[in-house]
């Protein structure tokens, strides 16, 4: 027995030095073999990567680590593989982490297959020290980046504030948007909207349906707004009203800058200030200094006061009242029915005294002026009417025609009641002409005429001064009995209806009548008779035409003497 077992002993030390001897074989065999399983190995990887590419898939490549939800700290970790394997619960002062964004909870929900999370209560996400996110619900997706909040949203980027119930932030656009209604709040403006969205990057926010802007100064409504909060400039995209205590802007298109109170507008915007309404192409407004600029198809309306500016281009001051029109520049005027056209190179208005009891306006017009209304038409080179006196002159070689009436001198002053003619004045170089036919005329010259008006018809007229007279009587079938010469120093006539009634002159002339058939040529016309038939503008549109006098046809100094009136006052028509 103890022999078998001293056999048995031996036999065991051979069979561990035969396992002994073969795993030291075995790890020189394995130590030359080496090399060429890891060449082996780059062979089976470069097959599997040349698998991949020929046939467009292969294994589902694991989630970097760097981009999965981390979990930073919680009070207390719970799972359940049987039920939930993928899901870990929450609770207690929840951090968590994805790239640059931080996220805090009361609780959450991670799941490890889709890499998103759920936190509830108290959330918050931070990105940097300058992107805050707070809301009651988060539901937010590692693999998409795009976090859904819930409930008392708020969001603050520096001094911006957005306020909603539904706010999803894009991370890979760095975008968030709501849907439900939102508030987005700096430190110009607020604004609301039905939908809306907001980039920290680029400080751009756009609003659709019910956009509200409200500024201390102005209140915008529109319905589809661009905003940047760094520039304080919002884009109008569709139709929006600027609305203050003074004035209401309609636009469509076009930039207003908050911060400056600056508007430039496009595609027939309109301004309107206390009856007054501005339209053109484009329009460019300063509510704080009152200034504004209108380009192209430009129309400023008074309804008040029922007249109207229009040309290529128009200043307007609303603190100053002025106002100032170029290019096609016309001011019209409606408020006695048939409405009176007036163009000229520059057409301007000043106000004076404004807001006071002794305001009044002076309105300019110069440089080839010219008027039009059905019943008189009108030329100069320049005007100036004067609310203050009610007043409108014509300067450098004025002209007036009234049916077949025509009135110039060196300057002609009209005085109007209620926009309608009280009395005319036409001052130096006076004359009147009223054409009978093609070749016979009424004409009266003197130093200065005056005539006066009821209703709109002359009613009495007034020449003082060197009075020449040519005048043809008629039968009461208007048929002329002749022609009449006269000199005298003063002429006072009678109208009605447009017909002399009654003539007087002082001193009395012995004038000299003419039968028809006997009258001489020479004596036909005065000697500053002239007839500017061909300058008289036809119609409205023809205000823009303008045509000169011919050569020799300007105005004449008279070289006669004077001839001395008689002392008497020259009271108006009663």
């Amino acid at each position: 027995m103890l022999k078998r077992n001293k056999k048995d002993k031996q036999q065991d030390r051979h069979r561990w030095l035969l396992i002994g001897f073969l795993c030291l074989f075995g790890v020189c065999v394995v130590a030359q073999v080496k090399p060429a399983a890891g060449q082996q190995k780059k062979v089976e990887k470069k097959s599997d990567d040349s698998a991949k590419n020929k046939k467009g898939t292969a294994k589902k490549k694991p989630v970097d680590k760097r981009k999965r939800v981390d979990l930073l700290h919680a009070d207390e970790a719970q799972a359940d593989k049987l039920l939930r394997p993928d899901v870990q619960v929450l609770i207690g002062s929840v951090k968590l982490r994805h790239d640059s964004m931080y996220m805090y909870c009361d609780s959450a929900l991670i799941y490890e297959k889709t890499n998103s999370v759920e936190a509830f209560s108290n959330v918050r996400m931070e990105q940097g020290d300058t992107l805050f996110i707070y809301g009651d619900y988060l539901n937010y997706n590692g693999e998409t980046q795009l976090a859904m909040l819930r409930e008392n949203v708020k969001l603050i980027n520096r001094k911006t504030i957005l306020t909603t119930d539904s706010l999803n932030y894009d991370r890979l656009y760095n975008l968030g948007y709501y849907f439900e209604g939102g508030t987005l709040t700096d430190e110009e403006n607020i604004l609301t909207s039905d939908w809306g969205e907001y980039s920290p990057a680029t400080k751009i926010a756009v609003f659709n349906h019910e956009v509200k802007l409200a500024n201390p100064r102005f209140t915008l409504y529109s319905d589809t707004l661009k905003y940047s909060t760094d520039s304080k400039i919002a884009t109008i995209l569709g139709p929006s009203n600027i609305v203050n205590e003074k004035n209401h802007i309609y636009s469509e298109r076009g930039f207003y800058n908050t911060a400056k109170d600056q508007a430039q507008l496009l595609d027939r915007s309109v301004l309107t200030n206390e009856g007054k309404k501005l339209v053109a192409d484009s329009l460019f407004y300063d509510r704080k200094t009152g200034y504004g600029e209108a380009f192209y198809n430009v129309v400023m309306n008074d309804t008040i006061n029922k007249n109207m500016l229009t040309g290529d281009y128009c200043f307007y001051n609303e603190l100053t009242e002025s106002a100032l029109a170029t290019q096609k520049a016309v001011a019209i005027d409606y408020s006695q029915g048939d409405s009176l056209f007036m163009h000229a190179d520059t057409l301007k208005m000043n106000s004076y005294f404004v807001k006071t009891d002794s305001a009044y306006r002076e309105m300019k017009a110069y440089h080839k002026v010219r008027i039009f209304r059905k019943d008189i038409q009108g030329v100069c080179d320049s005007l100036l009417f004067s609310s203050k006196d009610s007043c409108l002159r014509m300067y450098h070689d004025p002209i007036i025609w009234n049916e077949k009436q025509q009135l110039l001198g060196e300057e002609i002053n009209v005085y109007m009641n209620d926009s309608t003619i009280d009395w005319a004045h036409i001052i130096n170089q006076a004359l009147t002409v009223e054409q009978k036919d093609s070749i016979h005329y009424n004409q009266i010259s003197g130093k200065e005429i005056k005539a006066y008006f009821q209703g709109g018809e002359a009613r009495k007229i007034d020449v003082i001064g060197n009075v020449l007279v040519i005048y043809y009587p008629e039968e009461k079938d208007s048929t002329m009995i002749g022609m009449n010469t006269s000199e005298t120093s003063l002429l006072n006539l009678h109208l009605m209806n447009r017909k002399m009634e009654k003539m007087v002159m002082s001193p009395k002339s012995n004038g000299t009548l003419y039968p028809m058939d006997q009258i001489p040529v020479d004596k036909m016309k005065l000697p500053t008779f002239v007839w500017f038939d061909y300058i008289r503008p036809q119609n409205k549109e023809d205000i823009f035409n303008w045509r000169g006098k011919k050569s020799g046809e300007t105005l004449r100094k008279t070289t006669r003497k004077p001839v001395t009136s008689p002392k008497r006052e020259l009271n108006k028509l009663n």
